[in-house]
């Protein structure tokens, strides 16, 4: 079992989140952290950290008694109610990169981009995006410097404290760009300064939304703790760092103009915080990947202390079905749900991992073919994680894997910086070194290197899936490139037919869910939904 931030601590069973009087109420139908008041949970240091680790929980757990039970959130399954499971299925199933075979209501829609308002899976990360800002809010509120003084916390405690609180500010952070970037910015916008449960929260937009991520990282980046010397698993600068050059580098695509020098800038603060690769591609996404140099934030999991049904135990059961080897992945059985479709595969000159070894396909009774999404044999399936360490050993338990998702790591810090280098902002020679330093390791060689005259804004995306493939970033940039929704490339299914097709382009965002528009009149849907 790892050692890491959740291990010894109490993750209180709640937490009192004075959550406003807003959309986010009769929708969400939640259950509060706790009943009780705010002056009895942080009443003492530790319970400032008991509660910052639910903050965190957030992006892994679903509820307070794991894996299932007092949820977090109302009218959604539990187990679909992850944020990590809801964020990694709208970012990867409308994409070339993966399919579920599951009928579930409103889940098929996700593999044909013919999702609607009412679309209880855009609902549910929609909801749990606003219940994690609540969250964070009432945090920040409570951790004020009045607050704190009143309450005796002083010296190392109170240094902590503080660290803690930007921590809370940054996972605020997280969590608004990925309104930003899934709903448009277009969405209800709260602070820690908002009294609660005065009015409805207003609705912001795009450009207002990217400036205040961007100054609150900027706010916040100087007060969090040096890269690499926090607790695992706890944001640092380099995770702020991390966020902006990913909101850097999206800001076009975001409608807010051409920012790709920040990006560089930004990825490159990563590159020289003393982050390594990994020796061994398939280690990032082992049991053990807490030990992985390369990972800057992680959503931490432990098969021990973080039971749930989404996050890491979805992704790793639900890829395993047909004729795989549950004992090989570390689990007790497959789900036989997610695949990928041959556009991915397509992408590796050698689709065996045998020259490239990212290339992590199984094919044994597998069609490369998709003619049918619910049939698990159509479509190759994925070997990318593992309830394996990288030595060969079972996780400490054969239902909920120890492998922690690696939100942020390295790798796409090199390629962010490669790509913005092809946007014209950074230097071509140093980008192409980042770029041959990931194809070395996983040819194990420099036979794969590129030479500066193949370094190409196309190539980036295309190294971009084979690098990163499903670790929720393809939906991100397929949308950069302006080829999520185009004629210019398809992939199988994509608009609902088996050959792939062009979509109207307002899909490039979600819609506001319809139960947020009724609860909340200030709010204005997206553009032809």
């Amino acid at each position: 079992m790892k050692t890491r931030y959740f291990k010894n601590i109490a993750i209180l069973g709640g937490l009192a989140v004075g959550l406003w009087t807003s959309s986010c109420v009769s929708d969400l139908d939640r259950t509060p952290f706790i009943e009780v008041t705010s002056a009895t949970v942080y009443n003492s240091p530790t319970a400032y950290k008991q509660a910052a680790a639910k903050l965190y929980a957030g992006l892994a757990l679903t509820g307070q008694e794991g894996p299932a039970g007092k949820p977090d959130l109302g009218g959604i399954d539990e187990g679909f109610s992850s944020y990590l499971r809801q964020y990694w299925s709208l970012q990867e199933l409308p994409t070339d990169e993966a399919v579920i075979a599951w009928g579930d209501a409103g889940l098929p829609e996700m593999n044909t981009m013919q999702w609607s308002s009412n679309n209880p899976f855009v609902r549910g990360l929609y909801n749990r995006i606003f219940y994690q800002i609540a969250a964070c809010n009432e945090y920040i509120r409570e951790a004020s410097d009045a607050k704190l003084s009143s309450r005796g916390i002083t010296g190392a405690a109170l240094t902590e404290t503080k660290h803690l609180r930007n921590e809370a500010r940054f996972l605020r952070a997280l969590s608004y760009w990925h309104a930003l970037d899934l709903f448009g910015g277009n969405v209800p916008f709260v602070t820690e300064n908002d009294a609660i449960g005065s009015t409805l929260p207003k609705q912001t937009n795009a450009s207002a939304l990217f400036a205040y991520i961007e100054t609150e990282l900027k706010a916040i980046e100087p007060e969090l703790v040096d890269a690499r010397q926090n607790e695992y698993a706890r944001a640092d600068k380099a995770a702020a760092w991390m966020l902006l050059a990913k909101l850097y580098l999206n800001a076009e695509a975001n409608g807010v103009g051409n920012k790709y020098a920040d990006a560089a800038t930004y990825a490159k603060k990563v590159i020289d915080a003393g982050y390594s690769l990994e020796t061994k591609y398939d280690n990032i996404f082992k049991a053990d990947n807490n030990k992985s140099k390369e990972i800057i934030f992680p959503v931490a999991f432990d098969g021990i202390h973080t039971k749930t049904w989404g996050g890491m135990t979805f992704l790793i059961h639900a890829a395993v079905g047909g004729s795989m080897s549950a004992s090989a992945f570390g689990i007790d059985g497959g789900w036989g749900g997610l695949r990928t479709t041959k556009a991915l595969v397509n992408l590796f000159a050698d689709p065996s991992g045998k020259t490239d070894t990212r290339a992590m396909f199984y094919t044994d009774g597998q069609k490369l073919e998709i003619e049918d999404l619910t049939q698990f044999s159509n479509g190759y399936a994925v070997s990318k994680f593992k309830n394996i360490t990288s030595t060969g050993s079972q996780g400490s338990d054969i239902v909920h894997p120890d492998t922690d998702f690696p939100m942020f790591r390295l790798a796409d810090a090199y390629l962010i910086y490669a790509e913005a280098a092809t946007r014209g902002a950074g230097d071509r020679a140093l980008a192409l070194q980042y770029v041959n330093a990931l194809r070395t390791r996983s040819y194990g060689s420099t036979t794969g290197n590129i030479t500066a005259s193949q370094l190409t804004t196309d190539f980036i995306l295309d190294e971009r899936a084979r690098e990163l493939f499903w670790e929720g970033t393809r939906r991100t940039d397929l949308i950069r490139y302006n080829k999520f929704t185009s004629a210019n490339y398809v992939w199988p299914w994509k608009g609902g037919i088996k050959d792939g097709r062009a979509v109207g382009d307002y899909l490039k965002i979600f819609p506001i869910p319809s139960t947020d528009l009724t609860a909340n009149p200030n709010l204005k849907q997206n553009a032809n939904y």
